[in-house]
């Protein structure tokens, strides 16, 4: 996936000029993107603060984390119940 050249909060603080009272096309002419994009971004940030984005990061970040750890985990379990059968 192609990566953004803008960073979260700066997409923010682009939505939140419109909240301000900008128009949408004024806004996009002026950060270079196009109205889809625009409402793209709308749907997946809008709302948010930079706080609040920081720490639905930071929380997406420690799932991923644990997902790979039970994935790991299971794998042993998996491992040991075939040894076991085996021996038996």
């Amino acid at each position: 996936m192609k990566k953004s050249r803008f960073t979260e909060t700066q997409i923010v603080s682009i939505l939140k000029q419109a909240d301000a009272g900008v128009p949408v096309k004024d806004i996009c002419r002026q950060a270079g993107i196009s109205v889809p994009t625009y409402y793209k971004w709308k749907s997946k940030y809008g709302g948010l603060e930079a706080s609040e984005l920081r720490r639905v990061k930071d929380l997406e970040a420690e799932n991923a984390k644990l997902k790979r750890m039970y994935a790991e985990l299971a794998l042993d379990n998996a491992a040991m119940k075939d040894l076991i059968a085996k021996k038996l």
